[in-house]
């Protein structure tokens, strides 16, 4: 680091640029909840089935 106070330039005439392109695409709730509940249930069935695999059938 330095201990000198330097002085930076800045560029004033920044222009943003607006594109409709540029605005993400926002889902709506429903369909989020709906992947959310998929993956939730695919989730839990291959927890199932590593339980199935890990019992002991003979007892």
């Amino acid at each position: 680091m330095s201990t000198d106070n330097e002085v930076l330039e800045t560029e004033d005439d920044f222009t943003a640029v607006e594109s409709e392109e540029a605005e993400p695409v926002v889902e709506p709730v429903k369909s989020n909840l709906s992947k959310r509940r998929t993956i939730d249930n695919l989730l839990e069935e291959k927890r199932l089935q590593r339980q199935l695999a890990d019992y002991d059938f003979d007892i």
